[in-house]
């Protein structure tokens, strides 16, 4: 039986995979059973942030792997202690949770507000305020607190105690927050999943104010937009805010499976010894791979990203069969005239990977892909939609 065939009979069918099968890659390049050739513009869903079989990161891993490869959480280990304090150094919290995935940093990050919330203003402020059109996870949990219904129809009854709300419209928020006893309100400053949408930057600075003073936690999940993807460490940097929480995952360990929760001064005490765990969270070779990725992101590599993610925008903007672009530094939304599916496919039999997001092609490539790679890839997209402007 080939591959597809095996795949096709004993994985669950919950996945609609594309007719390939990738068997390596190096940088931005992935290759098929065939031998086929591949520029990537996926990045594993915003994973491998720099790129297939990367040199200094396949080191870290394997110089870790033959010297610890696990051990539990009842024991210290350094790359998991190091990892916390980098984290913390870069971004001012105070404490970090260690996981395996986002949707399990972001119950870590729900567990943690409500049981701040109990402790401080009582057992009744539980409510979690989210946004429409937002994608926290896939547990029954963080399903709940996706702001997306049609993620809830197969699996009710969701965790009670959720409420979601137009995004970008501060007074719906301030009417919820009477209304409801909100423990906290959680956040993606851009929604990936739910179509690349970018919050206005006076919208999250009003909400963050609000919600400090009235005693409301802020979660900022940064599951996706994190580790750089948006031209800074973490996207809610660009707005100039202090959340309580946040959460992240996906490219912290470029390509081995890490969740973090990092907690604020403010919330670095609402989980104490018992309360919560995790068998592989913070595993020594996970965490080994983070600090490479993490050392890696410094300044001037990170206003390379949001140099790119503008060039992007500049080269997309106004061509044929291209409605508008959304998005920040690599992480980038297209809404297109003709469905985006179909263009994902077009560039695919072109040698180009896309993603989508709900009526949208979704980029997100490697951060340090390089520039002839993207140009080339940018110009296929372009051809799948309508061809480039003429003047």
């Amino acid at each position: 039986m080939t591959i597809t065939e095996l795949d096709r009979q004993f994985v669950i069918n919950t996945y609609k995979r594309f007719p390939i099968e990738i068997v390596s890659g190096h940088g931005s390049l992935a290759y098929d059973r065939n031998g086929r050739e591949y520029i990537d513009l996926t990045s594993g869903i915003g994973v491998t942030s720099f790129g297939y079989t990367d040199g200094a990161w396949c080191r870290a891993v394997t110089e870790q792997v033959n010297r610890l490869q696990h051990t539990s959480n009842l024991y210290y280990t350094e790359p998991c202690a190091r990892l916390a304090e980098a984290l913390c150094a870069r971004t001012g919290m105070n404490k970090v949770f260690f996981s395996n995935s986002g949707a399990e940093a972001n119950e870590c990050a729900i567990k943690a507000a409500r049981a701040y919330a109990a402790k401080n203003k009582g057992a009744e402020y539980f409510t979690v305020a989210t946004l429409e059109n937002s994608f926290h996870g896939r547990t029954l949990t963080t399903l709940a607190a996706t702001g997306q219904a049609k993620f809830h129809e197969k699996f009710q009854p969701l965790t009670p105690g959720f409420i979601s709300i137009p995004a970008n419209d501060f007074d719906a928020f301030v009417r919820t927050a009477e209304k409801e006893n909100l423990a906290t309100v959680m956040i993606e400053c851009v929604q990936g999943e739910g179509g690349v949408n970018v919050l206005e930057k006076d919208y999250v600075q009003k909400l963050a104010e609000y919600a400090a003073a009235h005693g409301i936690l802020l979660i900022v999940d940064e599951v996706q937009t994190g580790n750089g993807r948006t031209g800074k460490l973490y996207a809610y940097m660009h707005y100039d805010i202090s959340p309580d929480i946040v959460s992240t995952a996906k490219g912290l360990a470029g390509g081995l499976p890490l969740g973090a929760t990092l907690f604020s001064e403010k919330t670095a005490d609402a989980l104490g010894a018992g309360d919560h765990g995790s068998t592989f969270g913070g595993n020594p070779v996970c965490c080994a791979a983070a600090l490479s990725v993490l050392e890696r992101l410094d300044d001037a590599f990170l206003a390379s990203v949001r140099e790119k993610g503008e060039k992007i925008n500049a080269s997309l903007q106004g061509q044929n069969g291209i409605k508008s672009v959304s998005g920040m530094g690599m992480m980038i939304g297209v809404e297109t005239e003709k469905p985006a599916a179909e263009i994902v496919s077009e560039c695919l039999a072109r040698g180009v990977l896309c993603l989508t997001a709900h009526e949208k092609v979704r980029l997100l490539p490697a951060l340090n892909i390089p520039d002839d790679l993207f140009d080339k890839a940018l110009d296929v997209l372009i051809k799948a939609c309508g061809g480039r402007k003429t003047e």
